[in-house]
């Protein structure tokens, strides 16, 4: 504060003081009875107490221009020491970016999840934004909004504030938002170990229910390119459930607890210095619903997927990297192994071409030419790739096995320990077929069900030719029409089937015909 701003202030305060006598002398004159109940010394008590604010701002602006700036920054440090003992309150603040970086805070997303989670029921002042890669909106506090959050029975309180323009503030800094956590100083111990870590965990659990998941697939050729990702993706949109599953129920529950027990077991796996991953093999006919299991197994645990392509893959280095850019919290898929490469009874065949090598003297150089022109990723860098050193690099990962024949996979590939619970996709029965009928045409019962039981437990038809049966044209079509085409179909199934058999029983009896002529005529054909 400069001298005439001063002096002029100081003017201001003496004629209010002047003011205010001469109010009080004439107050006295004309309503001496009323002021009987006020104190005489009222007037002269405000006086002296302007005077005394007047005397303390006057040497404030003293010290603030003329003293140092260290003199200044002991007083401010002094103060707000002060102003800390009395306080009972301890304040946290989680800025929204650290440092010089401009890549939003870790901790922060963390905390704008929950808060928006919790607490955007209580807040009067919100804010809507549109999520990056999801359509939908969501809601958070607004600027300088401030809200109550309950753990355990203390309370807290939440604030989001933005760092002012001002002269001290670096340019970079202003307008940058930050939480601030205010709580009383007896609860530190609990805030700081639990409530944070209760924030912090929440607040992931709700950033992953909430996100938008991806299907990735492998990008072909993408290690010549290190700077960019090996992995394409797109929404993953699939509606698939166990609940809407052509599947028992009984095994329906069997997988659905072995996934929620695999989510919770983070503390079992490392204390058996075990990677936390868990191998599916899904096996069966084709249209047995093996895909649709991978989808409904993704939207229960809410992973993403990635569906891993064998035959894009250039090498077992190549394949290393693939799983080293895998996320956390997701599913690895190879469909129709028997198919993606020639893994099935690699090591007999190689033990076989040893032999045969050996014999002809040439073993070395054939070795190595069947290595070139063989797969370009072998069984050993797969098995590597399933429970190998490179497997714990990241954690809650399921790597998920499809195939129409089983029995064709080397028994290494698909082993307890690697591809840990083997789940047989078979053909739809009648408990699958109410499933079906429940989510094409809203039938939970009918009397033509009873017909529909009885074929069913003699035909074998896929659940995937069930549900084409039953789908409706339109929904006001009568659903006896489909169920009537469904018998049809299984009626058709049946005979084919029948047929089969029957021309496959005349074969054998041919054949054992042909046996017993051949045995005849050798019998002939012997000398006396």
């Amino acid at each position: 504060m400069n001298f005439p701003m001063f002096s002029i202030f100081l003017a201001f305060m003496n004629r209010f003081n002047n003011n205010a006598r001469g109010l009080s002398n004439k107050t006295s004159k004309t309503t001496q009875k009323s002021l009987q109940m006020v104190p005489s010394t009222m007037a002269e008590t405000w006086a002296t107490l302007s005077s005394t604010i007047a005397s303390i701002m006057f040497a404030w602006a003293i010290v603030c221009q003329y003293s140092p700036y260290e003199v200044r920054h002991l007083i401010d440090k002094f103060r707000q020491r002060l102003k800390d003992f009395f306080n009972p309150y301890i304040q946290i603040c989680i800025h929204e970016f650290a440092g010089d970086r401009m890549k939003r805070a870790e901790a922060y997303t963390l905390v704008e999840a929950y808060l928006s989670a919790n607490t955007s029921q209580s807040a009067n002042r919100l804010r809507a934004d549109m999520e990056t890669d999801n359509e939908s909106l969501v809601l958070s506090m607004d600027d300088y909004e401030r809200v109550t959050d309950e753990f355990e029975g203390i309370t807290v309180w939440w604030g989001l504030r933005k760092i002012p323009a001002s002269p001290r503030s670096n340019y970079a800094e202003q307008g940058k938002r930050y939480y601030k956590l205010t709580f009383n100083k007896r609860y530190r111990e609990m805030v700081t170990k639990s409530y944070l870590e209760h924030v912090m965990r929440k607040g992931k659990e709700i950033r992953m229910r909430n996100r938008q998941r991806r299907l990735y697939t492998n990008c072909a050729g993408s290690i010549k390119f290190s700077s960019s990702s090996m992995w394409s993706h797109i929404p993953f949109d699939h509606k698939a459930s166990f609940e809407t599953m052509a599947l028992d129920y009984d095994k329906k529950k069997d997988i659905v607890e072995d996934l929620l027990a695999f989510s919770k077991n983070k503390d079992f796996y490392e204390k058996a210095g075990k990677a936390w991953k868990r191998g599916y093999l899904l096996y069966g006919p084709p249209g047995t619903g093996k895909s649709t299991m991978i989808a409904a197994m993704a939207n229960l645990m809410s992973y993403d997927v990635y569906d891993l392509e064998l035959t894009g893959v250039k090498d077992n280095t190549e394949l290393r990297r693939l799983l080293i850019e895998t996320t956390s919290k997701s599913i690895i898929v190879i469909e129709d192994i028997d198919c993606s490469l020639d893994l099935t009874g690699q090591r007999k065949k190689k033990a076989e071409q040893s032999c045969l090598e050996d014999e002809k003297g040439k073993g070395k150089k054939k070795e190595t030419k069947e290595e070139g022109s063989s797969g370009k990723v072998t069984l050993s860098g797969l098995l590597n790739f399933i429970d190998g050193i490179w497997s714990a690099c990241g954690t809650e990962r399921l790597i998920v096995f499809t195939t129409n024949y089983v029995e064709k996979l080397d028994p290494a590939l698909i082993r307890r320990g690697r591809m840990d619970k083997h789940v047989e996709l078979s053909y739809c029965s009648f408990e699958g077929f109410k499933v079906l009928a429940k989510n094409y045409l809203n039938l939970e019962n009918h009397q033509m069900f009873d017909k529909i039981e009885s074929l069913i437990g003699e035909t074998k038809i896929t659940p995937a030719d069930v549900a084409e049966n039953l789908m409706p044209k339109s929904p006001e079509d009568d659903p006896e029409i489909y169920l009537s085409k469904l018998i049809q179909a299984l009626e058709e199934a049946k005979e084919a089937a029948a047929k089969k058999k029957a021309k496959k029983s005349k074969e054998v009896e041919l054949e054992k015909k042909e046996e017993v002529l051949a045995e005849d005529s050798k019998d002939i054909e012997k000398p006396e």
